[in-house]
């Protein structure tokens, strides 16, 4: 990696760039560098879909220039004198979330991914003292709060690191919650079975769910699902009959929904908990859901709720289970230069199941 200050990186100037391929490779302005920050050569960046959320605007209009990844394993190359945990040399991570105020109630107790005063995120946001714009991870470096900066453990190969960063810890963050793998969450159902979902598939096995049902739209992919960690696969078909309730009625301990359609039957999915489990939404449809469904809920005894990405404790720990335990991910690798089209790929379905981009190849 160069160790000049020149930061360049793949530029989204507009909404259809991830449709026609049309990022520019160009030289932009980081944020001031602070003794609060630490600066990385990026390795690789994971392709999220919420890159693609954002270039699109589908979110609302966004920050440009905009240099979208927010899953970035890098080689630490500068840290600021108030950042202890991380050291020049090391190799170090960061997710979809790069800054909050640290001094809230929620960020007392390490929740800083819940900030009482928002979070900045990794791109397409502003930081709140003033030191710039944020800016992902297509591209050759990154620069930011180094609190938000996590070691990446030895045995974790960088391109299975990466990924985890938003989309695994996703998922991670709500089956650790939820109790995934304790005595009384051992039914798990992992809704949509594409990139968070295969991620959801691992991490239920390695936390120690006895059922762990993948539950999609389509047979297809009942193969990989029992691949991934999957005990039974559940097809939904048209969506006017629930097989799901046929087979799990009132015995599901917890199931995250990681589809973002807006048509997620969420009444069929609360009548297969028992009474006390949780349906748990991580995923951001871009149009209006479903009515909540509350006479299923009331007569499931269920719990419907959401969750947001991991707080940097939490990234910590998923990376180090994923070290030790070493869950069997599926992703593929596309160069840093070819991000234009692995970008329309990802937006036609063709990974399988996650893409992770790499610099020097």
């Amino acid at each position: 990696m160069s160790s000049s200050e020149k930061f360049e990186g793949w530029v989204s100037m507009n909404d259809d760039d991830h449709q026609k391929g049309t990022m520019e490779w160009k030289e932009y302005t980081p944020k001031n560098f602070t003794d609060d920050d630490v600066q990385m050569d990026i390795i690789c960046c994971g392709i999220c879909y919420s890159d693609i959320s954002t270039m699109s605007a589908g979110w609302g209009p966004p920050i440009r220039p905009l240099v979208v990844g927010h899953e970035i394993v890098g080689t630490i190359t500068k840290v600021g004198k108030n950042v202890k945990h991380v050291k020049e040399g090391e190799r170090g991570g960061v997710g979809a979330q790069s800054d909050s105020c640290r001094s809230c109630h929620m960020c007392d107790q390490q929740l800083e991914s819940y900030c009482a005063n928002g979070m900045t995120g990794t791109y397409n946001g502003k930081y709140t003292n003033g030191s710039g714009n944020s800016f992902g991870g297509y591209a050759t470096k990154w620069r930011g709060p180094g609190h938000f900066v996590i070691p990446v453990p030895d045995g974790l190969e960088s391109h299975v690191a990466a990924p985890l960063m938003c989309g695994g810890v996703t998922i991670y963050s709500p089956l650790k919650r939820y109790g995934c793998g304790n005595p009384d969450v051992q039914t798990v159902g992992i809704v949509g079975i594409g990139g968070i979902g295969a991620f959801g598939l691992a991490f239920a096995k390695a936390l120690g769910a006895k059922n762990v049902v993948a539950i999609g739209h389509s047979p297809n992919k009942k193969d990989v699902a029992m691949e991934l960690g999957a005990t039974d696969y559940i097809s939904t078909g048209d969506g006017k009959t629930n097989p799901l309730l046929e087979k799990y009625h009132k015995k599901m301990d917890l199931i995250i929904v990681t589809a973002n359609n807006a048509d997620q039957r969420y009444d069929y999915l609360v009548q297969s908990l028992r009474p006390g489990g949780h349906v748990i939404a991580i995923a951001v449809p871009e149009k209006p859901v479903m009515p909540i469904p509350m006479g299923a809920i009331l007569f499931s005894g269920g719990n419907i709720g959401g969750s947001a990405i991991g707080a940097p404790s939490q990234i910590a720990e998923m990376l180090q289970l994923a070290a030790d335990k070493k869950p069997n991910f599926m992703i593929q690798k596309r160069k840093m230069s070819e991000a234009n089209q692995a970008v329309q790929d990802m937006v036609a379905g063709k990974p399988r199941f996650r893409y992770c981009l790499i610099n020097g190849e």
